[in-house]
């Protein structure tokens, strides 16, 4: 009896630790995506390169997500009848942004910019894993420190703190 006492505030303590670190590091619980989107489909099977979509890869620190606009570019013609394009043609007839749910993040007190490691040739795979097979992006996915400073020490670049922390 005791044991299952004991495991029970256990599992509390857990659950508000997990909640706790959260707000304490100002990330929310994963949000349910508004439209089912399949990297599978778009990167793997069709081939479409990530910066087609994720344009601001090129020039910003946030890769971005594609505009309605961008989307409706080819699913007025395909797969126009599916209900999850049913969905995204609703909100091209609203005119109104789809909110898609954060998939990575960064502590404030980093600074990063994807344009340096665009022009570096790194690809997407190398920070984000193989999301031309994943149907879904976790959305719970932190990159850290050591993952970092151990890809810059493999390329030979700097790993000066005033890098990443300004």
């Amino acid at each position: 009896m005791r044991l299952r006492y004991a495991a029970g505030i256990a599992v509390i303590v857990l659950a508000a630790a997990a909640a706790f670190s959260y707000t304490a590091s100002g990330r929310q619980p994963p949000a349910e995506a508004p439209i089912s989107f399949s990297h599978r489909l778009h990167a793997g099977e069709n081939q479409i390169p990530c910066l087609y979509c994720h344009v601001n890869a090129r020039r910003s620190s946030v890769a971005g997500i594609p505009s309605v606009q961008r989307c409706m570019g080819c699913h007025k013609i395909t797969g126009a009848t599916k209900p999850e394009i049913q969905k995204l043609k609703e909100y091209w007839d609203r005119k109104e942004p789809i909110r898609w749910p954060k998939a990575t993040w960064m502590p404030d007190f980093v600074f990063f910019e994807h344009w340096p490691h665009v022009r570096a040739e790194i690809g997407c795979q190398a920070c984000h894993g193989p999301v031309e097979a994943m149907d879904h992006v976790p959305t719970t996915q932190a990159l850290t420190m050591d993952f970092c400073v151990a890809c810059h020490r493999e390329r030979k670049v700097s790993i000066d703190c005033v890098i990443c922390h300004r």
